[in-house]
């Protein structure tokens, strides 16, 4: 699995997540236990993973959705 997005914003993890589902693009949550561990600190972001092939097309859908600031800088 390839790191799409981290984030503390519950809702734009909540937007990723139906963008991706809708599009038919598997992926997971990562750190979401350790992030409602740690309660409202925002010290643990979660990461939203997707397999290595799909990774080209959920950026392109994130940049077409205008979210293209939150995906990582090295890509």
């Amino acid at each position: 699995m390839q790191l799409l997005l981290a984030t503390n914003d519950p809702v734009l993890l909540s937007y990723v997540s139906a963008l991706l589902k809708d599009a038919g693009i598997e992926y997971q949550i990562a750190d979401e236990f350790a992030s409602a561990i740690e309660g409202r600190i925002g010290a643990f972001p979660r990461r939203v993973l997707v397999h290595e092939a799909d990774l080209g097309g959920a950026q392109s859908l994130l940049k077409t959705a205008g979210l293209e600031a939150e995906l990582p800088r090295d890509r």
